[in-house]
């Protein structure tokens, strides 16, 4: 990773990547639109109360690392943000999905993050999650790191490294990402069956 980034800045970006795909219509965003982007309570940990100018000078430090452009469009006077990720980090769709929840919500176990990504990108199915994350964690600068399994916890969790080495914190509790685990594998393994279950009467 050539540029660290500090939090506002990785929020900021997240929020824009997130708002180009969900949102094409409003997309490029205004500092307005951003800052809310960024504040919203849903799909957010932790949940910020940033004001314009935090939001406005992450922002400006994202330009000079040419992560972000402005956009001017001429008969509006509003200023517009743009994320360049595609571009600047040679990201596809799968990458960028993975980068942006991670961004936006911190280290995820592997069904977390497709149960995430399903309005950015829609993974068929957990190894599809896998490969992507390995594609991630190789060459010269990985961009998420897989990280040490805490005690009691059966599934591992990644987290990006857009703001450098991870320090490994417990942000919820370890019974609680067990038990999401648990229920996404248990889902699976009911579509399967049901599955299995219509093909009988085809």
């Amino acid at each position: 990773m050539e540029h660290i980034l500090n939090d506002t800045e990785v929020r900021v970006l997240g929020a824009l990547i997130e708002k180009e795909i969900t949102t094409p219509d409003y997309y490029p965003l205004s500092l307005n639109a951003l800052v809310a982007a960024c504040n919203q309570s849903s799909n957010r940990n932790p949940v910020t109360h940033h004001d314009e100018d935090t939001v406005g000078r992450a922002a400006d430090t994202l330009r000079e690392k040419k992560l972000v452009h402005l956009v001017d469009r001429g008969e509006s006077r509003v200023t517009k943000y743009r994320h360049v990720l595609y571009e600047a980090m040679n990201m596809g769709r799968p990458t960028i999905a993975v980068m942006c929840v991670l961004m936006l919500r911190g280290p995820q176990t592997v069904g977390e993050i497709r149960t995430r990504c399903i309005r950015l990108y829609d993974f068929s199915s957990l190894e599809d999650v896998e490969t992507t994350l390995n594609s991630l964690m190789t060459g010269e600068s990985p961009l998420i790191v897989r990280l040490p399994r805490q005690s009691g916890q059966k599934e591992v969790r990644y987290a990006h490294l857009m703001s450098g080495e991870v320090q490994s914190t417990e942000t919820e509790p370890e019974i609680e990402v067990d038990r999401i685990g648990k229920l996404e594998r248990e889902i699976e393994d009911l579509k399967k069956q049901f599955e299995q279950f219509r093909k009988q009467f085809e």
